[in-house]
């Protein structure tokens, strides 16, 4: 009798474990996946937000998996809210080419850096520092001045090729892939819902790069989806459709200073940890 109430208590304290570490998973997926959803599309850089994360904490759900979902939910999200747009790009053969155009040089130098391993030479949190304070900085004064400039008249063939180059430094944690665009844009005198919606579309392009490179991998190693990437890429999409909603409505009411400000406050405190 003895015997079986022992059985029974280790089963439970076996059960207790395996229902905690479940709940400890979705937890620290949702947490990721609300960083992902937010920074991907303000000027602040998802992955320097999830390199700090990961080097700060002890979590232990970040796989090739859930980067995926991350992206996916992400990639969802911005295809969702802008599809009339998108219809309306791919009808205008003009934009459409212009949005593929921009997109090369990331994906070019993406993959090198990918293929190659260059990439995390850049994943540590110095360089995440040094790029928050710097293209921080680099935002505000491309944000000084109240400009026009439209999609439909001001995009054109030279515009997108300098926004494509400037856009190549998003590889490196920190720049942001939304902030250098917005920022290259800023400075071609588009105004800050244009610039942004640029941002939001060259985004497609690179986030489905992303979830490319990621399922080839996954593929390759052979790794079976799980119901954390159902739950994660959920989140993700949550969370990217509502931060793009209301960023869209923030840059028609407010300049970027509130963005400025909290990467040189980010920066701060991320040198203080590196340097004290």
């Amino acid at each position: 009798m003895v015997c079986k109430y022992v059985i029974a208590l280790i089963w439970l304290q076996f059960q207790y474990e395996v229902f905690d570490i479940m709940i400890s998973k979705y937890l620290e997926t949702l947490i990721l996946s609300i960083i992902q959803g937010i920074s991907e599309f303000i000027p602040v850089s998802s992955s320097a937000h999830l390199l700090i994360i990961s080097r700060l904490s002890d979590f232990n759900v970040s796989n090739l998996q859930l980067d995926i979902s991350l992206h996916l939910g992400s990639l969802l999200a911005i295809i969702l809210f802008f599809r009339k747009e998108l219809i309306n790009i791919i009808n205008n053969k003009n934009i459409f080419l212009l949005i593929i155009l921009g997109s090369i040089p990331l994906v070019i130098v993406g993959y090198i850096f990918y293929s190659t391993n260059l990439i995390d030479q850049f994943r540590n949190l110095k360089v995440v520092a040094w790029t928050t304070l710097i293209f921080g900085i680099l935002l505000y004064f491309s944000d000084k001045f109240e400009l026009k400039n439209k999609i439909s008249s001001g995009l054109n063939i030279k515009s997108i090729i300098i926004i494509g180059l400037f856009q190549i430094l998003a590889i490196i944690p920190g720049v942001s892939r939304s902030g250098i665009v917005i920022t290259a844009s800023r400075f071609l005198k588009f105004d800050r819902v244009e610039s942004s919606k640029i941002a939001f579309y060259l985004s497609i392009p690179a986030l489905a790069g992303a979830s490319v490179l990621g399922f080839k991998d996954v593929i390759d190693d052979q790794i079976n989806f799980d119901a954390i990437f159902i739950f994660s890429t959920a989140a993700s999409f949550l969370f990217s459709y509502f931060t793009i909603k209301y960023f869209l409505i923030y840059v028609k009411m407010f300049s970027l200073s509130f963005f400025v400000i909290y990467r040189i406050v980010l920066s701060i405190i991320l040198f203080s940890i590196i340097y004290l």
